[in-house]
């Protein structure tokens, strides 16, 4: 057995090692079952493809060869399925909005491996050498353009949920994503070189196999990261605008290509360029290495600063971008984990985590964390004896807190709610949260990038911190109240609108019942009462219907409608009611688009009203229709008590504003709401002991 097979087989035990790990160590999800079948099928993939190195005969090398593209076959949709999946929290979003492209991804290579094998690859030997060649059929060709897309997708995948986690969820996942990345970028290289050849090159596969080798380990490095599989990550569900992956991606094929076309132009041999690709991307490797660690970062950062006399912060920089952090957020929680967020990005501190004070109750409950889920949150919270002894402190020293230079007996508990994830990471501050004379919360960092101490500088943009998270808490405290205020309000209106309504519906029935003994002996009468009662019915069941509507806004359905017959429709009941002068000049209308049964409450209310402001020995009502330019006019007039120019002018269309002792206030409100919502208008004309004109305006043509 040669090098070449020795160090595929050595990749493929570590394969199973990992996959071993992850079953005994970790409890098992579809996340884990995800990672252990695509381990299995990397390590099956390498070891026929070690087989087929050294085996002795071309039938016996083409067989091997033919079982390791067959394993490869499984291998897009697993690592595709996995990177969705690995360490977010709303994983099932993903899930569900690329169940399309997932299943493509999983049944077309095996779809065509099991269908179309013969034309994976043709087998050849050169005359010169009596080297074994494998050409890329169709099959192979459409197998490597599939495996290539799925490779840079499970990297942009990885590469978003690195790109949202923070402080010790970064930390905890950095080696999985780093030999995963190392993994699908030599693949994606090598994948690349096998579609410029049209060759299945042993050569390639020797690099995958070490560069599988070299992923296992960082990955086996991972496994004493505790936690790393269980994290609540939360990337954007909406497309990373400056991907690095599709970035080094696109750049990469450029490259490629330039190289290919140089090389072909200058004759170089096919081994110089595959070694000039294999260092490039080994450079790419080391760089990315570089710039994930935090602590080159750091060291970065203190460099500029140290030798070209800049302060520590640039703090028009650090304000302006927690402005823009925290600025859209409304609610607490949104609010809290974009402040950890931004705070881990400003004093490198892997562990930042806000416990939000209630004071009604006594305690403390988990805001958001950089490192604590919040199931264990909920075993770390303090007592509410401390609790109280803690608020006592703060409210009197306003102060961040150095927690292990600081002795009182509350100390150890604050202790306990952040305990440290490195022996090595500086001491824990706490940092009060406080507007006024109320604590609405405290939050504690520590675990800072190679245990940097804090500074005076430090503590002083804590204090600023500290007090802008207590105002934009109260402020999202302040807007969930008015918020639930208007939702309240809202719903107590529409509330009002189906009671006036039901009020309608019974003055209705009022006025039938009151014609029922005089005119009961008419058959034409009871046909009519019974007439109206099963349209009273209807309404009423209409009515309930809608109240599953009752969040949403006035909608409206017109249609070809004629005014006058709406009128007839609302007047119905008022033609035999002693005591009122009804006058009606009905003017021919032509049909305009309105919604009948929204325009029928209307004329229905001010119908009722007319007829409540009017005496019953000498009330009129006059209702008149007319055409006017451009609109349909419908006018009720009434002599009754009418109203004063103040009411008019502050208070007639506003809602719950009446001047009626048994009213709602809301009819006019409704009425004004729906002639609005039809693109029309309503004018009145009143004065106190003369009587109300009211105009309606509709458009006869609706826009």
């Amino acid at each position: 057995m040669n090098a070449a097979a020795l160090l595929a087989i050595a990749s493929a035990i570590f394969c199973g090692v990992l996959a071993l790990l992850t079953v005994w160590r970790e409890k098992r999800s579809i996340i884990h079952l995800a990672f252990v079948a695509g381990m299995l099928a990397l390590a099956v993939e390498t070891v026929f493809r070690s087989l087929s190195w050294s085996a002795a005969g071309i039938q016996e090398t083409v067989g091997w060869q033919y079982a390791g593209l067959a394993a490869t076959a499984l291998l897009p949709g697993l690592w595709l399925f996995f990177s969705l999946s690995y360490g977010r929290g709303n994983y099932r979003e993903f899930l569900k909005r690329s169940q399309s492209l997932l299943l493509a991804i999983f049944l077309i290579p095996v779809i065509l491996v099991a269908v179309a094998a013969e034309e994976l690859f043709s087998v050849s030997r050169q005359a010169e050498t009596g080297q074994l060649t494998l050409a890329l059929g169709t099959t192979g060709y459409l197998l490597t353009v599939l495996f290539l897309i799925s490779m840079v997708l499970a990297l942009f995948n990885l590469e978003r949920t690195y790109r949202a986690a923070v402080g010790t969820m970064r930390w905890r996942i950095k080696f999985m994503i780093l030999g995963l990345g190392l993994i699908f970028a030599v693949r994606f290289c090598t994948s690349s070189q096998m579609l410029l050849s049209h060759t299945v090159d042993s050569r390639f596969q020797v690099v995958d196999a070490g560069a599988l080798l070299l992923g296992c380990l960082l990955m086996l490095r991972s496994q004493f990261r505790a936690g790393h599989f269980d994290l609540d990550v939360y990337p954007s569900r909406s497309l990373l605008q400056n991907s690095l992956t599709i970035l080094f991606a696109g750049i990469y094929l450029l490259l490629i290509g330039i190289l290919a076309r140089v090389i072909s132009w200058l004759g170089m041999s096919e081994g110089v360029f595959a070694l000039k690709v294999f260092v490039m991307l080994a450079a790419a490797v080391v760089l990315a290495l570089l710039l994930l660690s935090d602590r080159v970062r750091l060291r970065m950062s203190r460099f500029v600063s140290r030798h070209f006399q800049r302060p520590l912060y640039d703090y028009r920089t650090v304000w302006r971008r927690f402005t823009e952090t925290t600025a859209s957020c409304v609610k607490s929680a949104d609010f809290c984990r974009a402040a950890v967020k931004s705070v881990t990005d400003i004093f490198q501190a892997l562990s930042v985590t806000i416990w939000l004070v209630d004071g009604k109750k006594g305690r403390v409950v988990f805001g958001a964390s950089t490192f604590l889920s919040e199931a264990r949150a909920e075993s770390l919270q303090p007592n509410p004896a401390d609790v109280a002894e803690l608020t006592r402190y703060f409210l009197n020293r306003r102060e961040p807190v150095d927690l292990d230079a600081v002795r009182e007996s509350w100390v150890d508990a604050l202790k306990q709610c952040h305990p440290d994830e490195f022996q090595k990471g500086g001491n824990r501050v706490c940092v009060p949260m406080i507007v006024g004379d109320e604590i609405l919360g405290f939050m504690i960092l520590g675990d800072r990038v190679s245990g940097v101490a804090f500074a005076w500088q430090d503590f002083d943009l804590l204090k600023c911190i500290g007090d802008q998270i207590a105002a934009g808490l109260l402020n999202t405290r302040l807007s969930q109240k008015l918020l639930q205020a208007q939702e309240l309000e809202a719903f107590q209106t529409m509330s009002a609108f189906f009671v006036h309504d039901l009020k309608n519906t019974a003055n209705t029935l009022n006025l039938m019942l009151q014609n029922l003994p005089v005119h009961f002996d008419d058959p034409a009468f009871r046909a009519d009462a019974l007439r109206g009662v099963a349209k009273t019915v209807a309404h009423i069941n209409r009515l309930i219907g809608r109240l599953g509507s009752i969040r949403h806004e006035l909608q409206i359905k017109p249609v070809p409608s004629d005014l006058n017959e709406l009128l007839g429709r609302a007047l119905a009941d008022w033609e035999h009611v002693a005591g009122i002068n009804l006058k009606k000049e009905l003017s021919p209308l032509p049909k305009i688009m309105f919604d009948p049964e929204q325009m029928l409450k209307v004329a229905t209310n001010l119908i009722f009203n007319a007829r409540e402001a009017v005496t019953a020995s000498s009330g009129l009502v006059q209702i008149q229709t007319s055409q006017d330019g451009g609109w349909v006019v419908l006018a009720i007039a009434d002599n009754g008590c009418g109203m004063s120019r103040e009411f008019l002018e502050r208070s007639l269309f506003r809602p719950f504003q009446t001047t009626k002792k048994s009213g709602l206030g809301i009819g006019m409100f409704q009425s004004k709401m729906i002639v609005e919502a039809h693109q029309g208008r309503i004018e009145v004309e009143s004065e106190p002991g003369k009587g109300t004109t009211f105009r309606v305006f509709l458009p006869l043509k609706n826009s």
